[in-house]
């Protein structure tokens, strides 16, 4: 049985933030979020994170169990308050893993826990994840004996020959249960920062005959921790270039990356070209052949197969299949707009249905309303949906020509193949066929429109 502790107690005072660190956002998903998806996707289902108070009113979001660490007084400290929470286990096994490294990858934990199996007759109690970085450093220094670990130094304890070392320890960790509950309880905190280190679990080990194997990380950027807003930004441009190639490398051309903004958990189809200055949020999900962008922000948007948005705004609409948007429209508010629609330029529409092959070419705002298949609403068309108590709807039929600069003040309905005049100010439902215009608009004589 494999469990994980996940250390997010710090406070994250370099941050200069209210806001718990783990909880600062890459790519729009908490830097701890991260973590625990690495974590389960490398088979760890039960994960228990440390947390201090902030931190404690926010977890249940993640759907892990916690535990509060009161005075926060080291790694090994928060280990220690984490075994007191887990019921021990015979032959189990502990990952502990940092909350503030959003880039860690799943690989990364398989190989480690497996380190822990007997190579060449031996088994180790310890293993832990290494890797070569430039200096200078703040990351503890690995002091190796052979192949294996002899002990890790502090930065603030270092002596200067081992500041020196470039193989450093990652901050994440592999145990064998029952020997780390043995250790913990023998840390001690007579250092410079008067802490419990969970590092000194390992000359506990040493000094015991046991072996601690280290994992070298072949990409230092994995296991890079976040201690301020300059990393924080560093590490969401290298989330975000992996995001793209990810969906690059599944048939999506994304003209350039750097300037193009995505999330996890996107679904994006083949043959989609996404233009610069784009953001792809909220679960979103684009079908094949689409072009989004450039200068496009899509939240929660699903769109169809062939659909183009350009210079737009979507956000909470749900798009069919052939549709055009834009430039410069603004859909919003649970929109749905079904096949072949076109929504031209300075448009908006909220909560609205639009059917098959509605047109809404310039300078309209449709909200709370459904339009028929067919329709085409005029340059300047409003609806005046807000009575300045409640909002309400406003239905057109099918066919219809709603004229420029149409007024429909709701509650209001135009029925199939209905006509509004330009200019028309529609306070009152218009009949099936029926021909309006005027302020407020009134039936045209017959002979008017049937000449």
């Amino acid at each position: 049985m494999i469990r994980a502790i996940v250390l997010a107690a710090g406070k994250g005072k370099r941050m200069k933030s209210a806001q718990s660190k783990v909880l600062h956002e890459i790519c729009g998903r908490p830097m701890l979020w991260y973590v625990i998806r690495a974590l389960r996707a490398a088979g760890i289902a039960e994960i228990l994170v440390v947390v201090n108070r902030e931190l404690e009113a926010e977890i249940g979001r993640f759907g892990v169990a916690s535990v509060l660490q009161v005075e926060q007084l080291g790694t090994g400290h928060a280990v220690r308050v984490a075994l007191e929470r887990l019921e021990p286990r015979a032959g189990g096994r502990i990952v502990v893993a940092c909350g503030d490294m959003p880039l860690v990858t799943e690989e990364i934990f398989r190989e480690m826990v497996g380190s822990l199996d007997a190579r060449d007759g031996d088994a180790a109690v310890m293993s832990l994840v290494t890797v070569r970085m430039p200096l200078p450093s703040y990351f503890g220094r690995i002091i190796r004996r052979g192949p294996l670990v002899e002990r890790i130094v502090e930065v603030s304890d270092a002596t200067p020959e081992e500041l020196a070392v470039t193989e450093m320890n990652a901050g994440i960790y592999a145990f064998d249960e029952a020997v780390l509950r043995d250790a913990v309880n023998h840390l001690r905190s007579n250092n410079a920062q008067s802490e419990y280190y969970l590092t000194d679990t390992v000359a506990h080990f040493v000094n015991q005959g046991k072996r601690v194997r280290p994992v070298l990380a072949t990409n230092y950027s994995d296991v890079l921790g976040i201690n301020d807003r300059v990393e924080l930004a560093q590490t969401r441009r290298e989330m975000n270039a992996r995001l793209c190639v990810h969906y690059m490398r599944a048939g999506v051309t994304i003209v350039d990356p750097e300037t193009t903004y995505l999330e996890p958990e996107l679904e994006i189809g083949p043959d989609t070209v996404i233009y610069p200055n784009t953001t792809i949020a909220r679960l979103s999900r684009i079908g094949s052949g689409c072009v989004v962008g450039p200068n496009s922000r899509l939240s929660n948007a699903k769109l169809g197969e062939r659909v183009t948005i350009r210079e737009s705004v979507v956000v909470d609409a749900r798009i069919g299949d052939d549709v055009t948007v834009g430039p410069y429209a603004h859909l919003r508010g649970d929109t749905r707009l079904a096949d072949r629609v076109h929504v031209g330029n300075f448009v908006e529409i909220k909560k609205s249905v639009l059917a098959p092959a509605v047109k809404v070419s310039h300078l309209s705002y449709l909200g709370d309303a459904t339009i028929g298949e067919a329709t085409n609403i005029g340059a300047g068309t409003i609806t005046c949906n807000y009575d300045g108590q409640q909002k309400n709807a406003t239905i057109v039929g099918r066919d219809v020509l709603i004229g420029s600069n149409t007024s429909l003040v709701a509650p209001v309905s135009v029925g199939d193949g209905a006509l509004t005049g330009a200019g028309s100010v529609v306070t009152r439902d218009v009949a099936s066929g029926e021909r309006v215009a005027g302020n407020p608009a009134r039936p045209l004589p017959k002979k008017m429109h049937e000449t």
